[in-house]
């Protein structure tokens, strides 16, 4: 049986939760006919690398798909890009911050996802739940994953496709918050990832309609 890797952060920034791996945990361990292999990896920019790569090595998934929390953001985003720089805004849950430094010293500048992401987002829309396409996965932890996502199977397994989905905020994460933070069902969150899970199968290509877009 095909195989899709999706994985998840753990808490990280003083939060309690971070709902991209609760997301992740309520998917079904099957998904359009693919195994879904579930792995929470630490906010910590080297260990979350080595963490994916073991995985990527162990599981030999046919797709790769990322899932990180961007508080703040009103929608899931599906991310079409992975810049070479990371730029830590704060430190991560082992106390390391880079900054302007980039994330593989021998990749490309940039990688674009070889998930549909105008499909999942397309996907996730139908199923009733705002999704927008991204153009910025940001330089912490999340675009670092992603970079290193694209980079291991472009070397590794050409032929699997990858990808990072950004979640909002958990509703419970913005009691005690400013008053308008947006936020997100963990449960809402799943069917969306399910939604664009379904999608990747069904789209070999992407489509050529753009249902919104973030900058």
């Amino acid at each position: 049986m095909p195989k899709m890797l999706v994985t998840g952060f753990d808490p990280f920034g003083g939060e309690s939760v971070n709902p991209a791996f609760e997301a992740v945990k309520l998917l079904p361990d099957e998904i359009a006919g693919y195994e879904v292999v579930k792995l929470e990896v630490p906010t910590v920019f080297t260990k979350s690398a080595r963490v994916l790569e073991d995985a990527i090595d162990r599981e030999e998934p046919d797709v790769v798909l990322c899932v990180g929390q961007a508080g703040g953001r009103s929608a899931m985003t599906v991310e079409r890009v992975a810049i070479n720089l990371v730029e830590a805004r704060i430190p991560d849950n082992d106390g390391e911050q880079p900054m302007d430094e980039p994330v593989r010293a021998d990749g490309e500048t940039a990688y674009f996802a070889t998930l549909p992401v105008k499909a999942m987002a397309k996907a996730m829309n139908d199923a009733g739940v705002p999704a927008f396409v991204s153009y910025t996965a940001g330089t912490y932890v999340c675009n670092w994953l992603m970079y290193n996502a694209l980079y291991l199977l472009a070397r590794k397994r050409p032929e699997a496709r990858g990808g990072f989905v950004h979640v909002p905020f958990a509703t419970e994460q913005v009691v005690g918050k400013a008053n308008g933070m947006p936020s997100m069902s963990v449960s809402v969150m799943a069917d969306a990832l399910r939604a664009a899970l379904e999608a990747c199968v069904a789209n070999d290509e992407d489509i050529k309609v753009v249902s919104g877009e973030t900058h």
